[in-house]
């Protein structure tokens, strides 16, 4: 069977969505064959062998007779990609981020496609102080007047466009945020925030220890997984913003954990 969240009942709107659809199941299981795949997509199986030939071409799985399997079941997908994945719940997400944001607060932003419009939306609002690790929101946010922006220093990361490793621990140390907002590739009761990368992880468990409280912003696709590097427990996590297509047993075992769970609606 294909995972069971809510993405699974909604026809993906572009191609590029239905190859992180189809990246996800593979990364997640392993392997995934055609038939499963046309069902959980809504798509035709001639659909799925050209995205399957596609995405090996790419690289990003390894074709099989009657399906694909994982080149590397931790697989990460391209900021680029992922930008693609729920466009629509990410924004509201992101919205729903702002109002908890005070005027005049110091604003912590990880890497992430989500934190990247937070920043966005906080700079259309109005003078904000942000301290960010990721190169594209410093980018972005470096010729807006109103920001007072901090980047910290470190190892550039590609696949996430992130400053990491201990030069940017150090200078996190150096600041502190009355709120951080933090990307994750999974969040769940039992194993808390991770990513794919150690010292992705090391570095945004320093916005974790630098900030007053810490949200994570994660859509449905992140809810429940866990991956490699584990970035905090659970219970360090003040809020977590989701959308309504997000796993709702596991938001019950979020929420059970003290940790308060908002769902933004993005329909």
């Amino acid at each position: 069977m294909m995972p069971t969240d809510a993405t699974a009942a909604v026809r993906p709107r572009t191609r590029s969505e239905r190859h992180l659809r189809i990246l996800e199941a593979v990364g997640e299981r392993g392997a995934a064959n055609v038939s499963d795949l046309s069902a959980w997509l809504h798509v035709s199986p001639a659909t799925v062998r050209r995205d399957l030939r596609f995405l090996s071409d790419q690289g990003l799985l390894r074709r099989t007779h009657g399906g694909g399997v994982a080149v590397d079941t931790g697989i990460e997908l391209s900021l680029r990609r992922k930008a693609d994945s729920l466009r629509a719940q990410k924004h509201a997400i992101a919205q729903h981020a702002v109002r908890l944001v005070p005027e005049g607060a110091a604003v912590g932003l990880t890497g992430g496609t989500t934190t990247a419009e937070i920043a966005r939306l906080l700079a259309a609002r109005g003078p904000v102080t942000i301290v960010t690790n990721a190169i594209n929101i410093a980018a972005e946010m470096a010729p807006q007047p109103q920001v007072r922006l901090f980047v910290t220093g470190g190892h550039a990361r590609s696949q996430s466009y992130e400053l990491v490793g201990p030069g940017a621990e150090r200078a996190l140390v150096e600041h502190h945020m009355d709120v951080a907002f933090l990307g994750v590739d999974g969040v769940s009761a039992a194993h808390g925030c991770t990513t794919h990368d150690p010292l992705e992880a090391a570095t945004n468990r320093a916005f974790v220890e630098g900030s007053s409280r810490t949200v994570v912003v994660a859509d449905r696709s992140k809810v429940g997984r866990a991956t490699l590097a584990r970035i905090c427990p659970i219970n360090r996590v003040t809020w977590l913003i989701t959308d309504e297509g997000a796993d709702p047993e596991e938001v019950v075992r979020i929420g059970g954990s003290g940790v308060r769970v908002d769902r933004a609606d993005g329909s």
